[in-house]
């Protein structure tokens, strides 16, 4: 599908997105293999790039990754702390009673990105961090996003079809359509053990306006999976969830730094 995008601006910021998600780093051939750009093409954007510490490059290596100047950029989103502060106080209510990790999550194009994370003071719990994405069909926060969502709207996220992350991962259109359907129905969303071996999520959206801008998730290992303990969570999850829109809706919560 065409972008209407500015390309060169657009590919400024697919070199930030790439290298935020690889904490090993990337290599200007490999940048450009990603892109599906000519090296001569991203080369002076990278430069610039490095010049103004947006990005670094270890001599050793000759791997890019994200330089200081990106992360004064993205720490300033913390000042608009109003809006996400109060979802985590949720958040830790969550997790003080299911003792599991819970995290939320809005949509990067056809990611699921986190941007807030709060464990549980379990020693065996999901490994994830804030700024970590993940496609956003194969988890229970994307699910939740995608059940509002048109086929079309979705057929145009992954043109190369769905890829498997584990043997659990939904990778057949017709299943996943299936599943969002029930997601819409139920209310919740779930995932087993798709996107990370022996772990299961369940999510709910959050709406503001009837939009959805987000949504939380709990992640439960399967060793201490259950009906009851899923049920228990799907019951906290919905509570939350009826709280935070009610205290949207009322406009005490200023969300124009999270829509």
């Amino acid at each position: 599908m065409p972008s209407n995008e500015h390309r060169p601006t657009e590919r400024v910021l697919d070199i930030l997105e790439l290298l935020s998600t690889n904490g090993n780093g990337m290599t200007l051939t490999e940048l450009s293999k990603s892109l599906n750009a000519p090296k001569s093409s991203i080369m002076p954007l990278v430069h610039t790039m490095t010049t103004r510490k947006f990005i670094y490059m270890n001599p050793e290596s000759f791997k890019y990754f994200i330089g200081i100047a990106a992360f004064s950029v993205g720490s300033s989103y913390t000042n608009h702390i109003d809006a996400l502060e109060f979802i985590k106080a949720e958040m830790r209510h969550i997790v003080l009673e299911s003792n599991e990790t819970c995290q939320l999550g809005v949509q990067s194009r056809s990611n699921l990105l986190y941007i807030a994370k709060e464990d549980s003071a379990q020693p065996i719990r999901l490994v994830s961090y804030v700024g970590k994405q993940l496609p956003l069909y194969c988890t229970a926060i994307g699910r939740a996003i995608l059940a509002d969502m048109e086929p079309d709207e979705i057929y145009a996220l992954y043109p190369d079809g769905l890829t498997e992350f584990t043997p659990h991962t939904i990778t057949q259109w017709p299943l996943l359509f299936t599943e969002l359907e029930e997601t819409k129905k139920r209310g919740y969303a779930l995932e087993h053990e798709e996107s990370t071996p022996d772990v299961h999520c369940v999510g709910v959206s959050l709406k503001n306006k009837g939009r959805i801008f987000a949504a939380l998730s709990v992640s439960i290992p399967s060793y201490r999976f259950s009906e009851e303990k899923l049920n228990f969570v799907i019951e906290l999850l919905k509570e939350s969830k009826a709280a935070l829109e009610a205290s949207f809706s009322s406009n005490l919560i200023d969300l124009s730094s999270l829509s």
